[in-house]
């Protein structure tokens, strides 16, 4: 597949559909950097700068080149040192990318950005033959928007863990969770207009989820939550340890893990909807968050099946009647969004499946910040307009947000630069990818799984 312009003569090493090593042959390309991590077998050279925003960038490139780039969100200050960036410089990959320290929540701004931080690198070093924009977590939402908007610059994109129903879409599931425990475990707390002190009002969160986990109204409530907002059953110890995924026939230990993914773990839900909420929130100059006309027993209907079914025994053990919370969420008043901020925020990108360049995804199936839901709605989006064929998504057997080893996120860009040469897509099933991921030297075992998502209950547009 070609840029939009033409590369010619440019002595490029074929990596083999495992991602081994550059050849012999493979050019080093023009000096354009600073020799940097010493001790890299790949003799590495870097080079860095500001975009015209004053965004930091930063490229790792190895001595022997093969002519591959890797373009991530979030690269600039950690990546050099990350184990990926040393397992693709063996290979003869480039790596680099940007900081979202200038952008934040300014995605298009932040998209903009890599195809600004990719010609700052062929600048340095010339043109690349493949670019692939990738990135985890916000820098993977970034990715699919570099596919949208920047798919004569970029060759593919290889999106982990980003909440690809778009903004909009994934902050109005944030909306019905919150909301649902505001109104039946902790009237008060904030949704939508997070204080200043956000530290507070996470603690405040953090606090009152903890109390009603302690009782058995608390945890069929949470259960209920976490159902209509289509949150994993699933998540990570307050020490960062993972528990084995509980057993779907297991009511207690479902509740358990939806409220680990609100409460536990590095990075808990309601931790994130505070803090990143009032970032939107001062980027967009409102609230584009919105839940008017919003039936939630119908949620609860569409739920997943487990979880329906775990919140039904919860709400039975405890004495209360399911029917009457869900009466009084529909008699609630309802939050209405500012309509310029919503299209300000969906400015930021509405990942609308009108794909023209290969994308591959990788999501966690217990990933609490990008719901796993919201695959389903991308891979809707980009079937209804024709372009599923130029989409694979795969799964990773994991609770947390973007808990993927160095070699599972391996094996998915080799498996995207197989793609790339032959024009054609290599297996994706999940022991295909577990078995790149183990002949690349996967430790621990590569967690790949079959999985496919629920049905998104909150796409934007409909």
């Amino acid at each position: 597949m070609t840029r939009g312009k033409t590369i010619a003569c440019l002595a490029v090493a074929v990596v083999t559909a495992l991602g081994g090593t550059a050849t012999a042959g493979a050019s080093a390309g023009p000096p354009g950097g600073t020799p940097c991590l010493p001790g890299s077998p790949a003799r590495p050279t870097c080079v860095s700068g500001t975009l015209d925003d004053g965004t930091p960038y930063e490229f790792v490139v190895p001595a022997r080149w093969n002519g591959t780039v890797v373009v991530a969100l979030d690269f600039a200050g950690p990546g050099p040192s990350e184990p990926l960036t040393a397992r693709l410089l063996a290979d003869g990959v480039a790596r680099g990318g940007t900081s979202r320290a200038v952008t934040g929540w300014d995605i298009r701004s932040a998209i903009d950005n890599q195809a600004e931080a990719l010609a700052r690198f062929e600048r340095a070093y010339g043109p690349a033959r493949r670019a692939i924009a990738s990135g985890t977590s916000m820098g993977g939402f970034v990715a699919a928007g570099v596919a949208q908007v920047h798919p004569g610059t970029f060759d593919a994109a290889v999106p982990m863990c980003g909440g690809l129903s778009g903004s909009v879409a994934q902050w109005n599931q944030k909306l019905d969770t919150l909301f649902v425990l505001e109104r039946l475990i902790a009237p008060g707390l904030p949704v939508i207009d997070i204080p200043e002190d956000v530290e507070s009002a996470r603690k405040a969160w953090l606090d009152a989820l903890a109390a009603a986990q302690r009782t058995p109204e608390g945890r069929a409530r949470i259960a209920l939550a976490a159902a209509i907002g289509q949150l994993p059953a699933w998540g990570r110890n307050p020490d960062g340890t993972t528990p084995p995924p509980p057993d779907r026939g297991d009511a207690a230990a479902l509740e358990q893990g939806a409220y680990l993914a609100l409460a536990g773990g590095p990075l808990p839900y309601v931790g994130q909807a505070m803090s990143s909420r009032r970032q939107i929130m001062a980027v967009v100059g409102g609230n584009p968050s919105w839940n008017t006309g919003v039936d939630y027993a119908r949620h609860l209907r569409l739920a997943d099946p487990a979880l329906r079914r775990a919140v039904g025994d919860l709400y039975a053990a405890a004495g209360l009647e399911l029917a009457a919370d869900l009466r009084s969420l529909a008699a609630a008043p309802r939050i209405a969004a500012d309509p310029g901020a919503v299209e300000r925020f969906s400015r930021g990108i509405v990942l609308d499946g009108r794909l023209r360049i290969p994308v591959l995804t990788l999501s966690g199936t217990g990933d609490q910040i990008s719901t796993v839901a919201q695959q389903q709605s991308y891979e809707e989006k980009a079937r209804r307009a024709g372009a599923g064929s130029l989409l694979r998504q795969t799964y990773t057997e994991t609770a947390g947000h973007c808990d993927f080893s160095p070699t599972e996120q391996q094996a998915a860009l080799v498996t995207m630069l197989d793609r790339l040469r032959s024009g054609h897509w290599p297996a994706t099933s999940a022991p295909a990818m577990n078995a790149r991921a183990a002949a690349l030297g996967a430790d621990p075992a590569p967690r790949y799984v079959p999985f496919t998502p629920p049905r998104f209950n909150r796409p934007y547009p409909d």
